[in-house]
């Protein structure tokens, strides 16, 4: 079973952008990562902010590991939102990893 998040319909406008809204976001995706499901989070017509991205991605990485990435389809991205998110994920891999050493 896939469970796919289309964030244009938590947007206003083109953005989202504040960290509390990642988190309603965030909770729908570990529901449906606890249930073994695909997950797709598409980006299609929207424009996200670093803060955004570390709620909603950032967090799940500090929680589970890096590898929780790998168990997330990630469409419709713009270049500078891939970037957002590869740095996130750099980000807070390196934090999951000194934490556990």
């Amino acid at each position: 079973m896939t469970t796919q998040i289309a964030l244009q319909q938590h947007a206003l406008g083109r953005m989202i952008g504040m960290r509390s809204s990642a988190v309603p976001i965030r909770k729908s995706i570990e529901l449906a990562l606890e249930k073994e499901q695909e997950v797709i989070v598409n980006f299609t017509g929207v424009e996200v902010t670093q803060s955004f991205v570390d709620e909603l991605l950032g967090a799940l990485i500090l929680r589970d590991g890096p590898e929780v990435m790998q168990r997330l389809i990630l469409k419709g991205c713009t270049e500078q939102t891939r970037g957002i998110v590869k740095f996130v994920a750099a980000d807070r891999a390196e934090q999951f990893m000194l934490a556990v050493h």
